[in-house]
């Protein structure tokens, strides 16, 4: 046991720890975004809203949400630890300008991390925090036709205090109740200072994976001369090009589509 405590206190063992969180969290992105897509869906947020509901209402998601959150702490609490033991053990700058073929990114982590985390913060208080504890976030009502297909969209106010959502069937019409967090979305997207900084923030996401997902694989010994092309491949395409446009694109659209 005490070996196994020294070995994470060490700073291989806090590096293991940042590419495990790093890759744990890399898993969430590629999901987040894939339900996020549904924003673009032209249906008044009904798609959006049910899954919004299912990821803060079924226990296992509910779980995986919070090893996430946990993972997200001690990402950011590793990287500042070794940030400032490497500071302490380097105090004086180096005599000769390092001329190592090291990419901006890689040099850049803790500026990108600290973008991120204060992204992160003020992303999930506006969303997460205000769709979870407070009475913010207001609620939709959703008639499909079944004959048809159609769906129509209201305004709905509970008559409970607790009421989260609801599906019942009514002459012939599927009645689903559920907060309405598209809205809110569609509410903070208005705002341009809050689009341009989430923008800058997908910038960040790129550039921290674009050195990061590579990095956690490397520190794994995961390397490998048949796979490493592969990891790299991956970790430029999707991670550091499509997740961040992806991401991107939709405070972007929304914002355009508000003027």
């Amino acid at each position: 046991m005490s070996e196994f405590k020294q070995t994470f206190n060490s700073s291989l063992g806090k590096k293991l720890i940042m590419a495990l969180t790093g890759l744990f969290l890399c898993t969430f992105l590629i999901v987040h975004l894939g339900g996020n897509l549904l924003l673009f869906k032209n249906d008044d947020g009904y798609g959006f809203n049910v899954y919004a509901n299912f990821l803060t209402h079924f226990p296992p998601i509910e779980v995986i949400a919070y090893l996430l959150y946990l993972s997200i702490l001690v990402h950011a609490l590793y990287a500042l630890i070794l940030t400032i033991k490497n500071r302490k053990a380097r105090p004086v700058g180096y005599a000769h300008v390092n001329k190592s073929p090291a990419t901006w990114s890689s040099k850049n982590m803790g500026l990108l991390g600290s973008i991120l985390f204060l992204f992160l913060v003020i992303h999930m208080g506006d969303f997460w925090y205000n769709y979870k504890f407070t009475s913010k976030i207001g609620f939709k009502e959703y008639r499909t036709d079944l004959a048809t297909d159609k769906t129509q969209s209201v305004d709905y106010v509970p008559t409970s205090p607790n009421f989260e959502k609801s599906v019942s069937t009514e002459n012939n019409f599927e009645i689903v109740r559920v907060k309405d967090l598209h809205a809110r979305v569609a509410s903070s997207f208005t705002n341009l200072l809050y689009v341009i900084f989430y923008v800058i923030a997908m910038f960040a996401v790129s550039f921290h994976l674009l050195h990061g997902f590579q990095s956690a694989f490397r520190t794994l010994g995961w390397v490998h001369r048949k796979y490493t092309p592969i990891v790299y491949f991956i970790g430029t395409w999707l991670f550091a090009v499509i997740i961040p446009i992806g991401f991107a694109l939709m405070p972007i659209v929304y914002y355009i589509q508000s003027r």
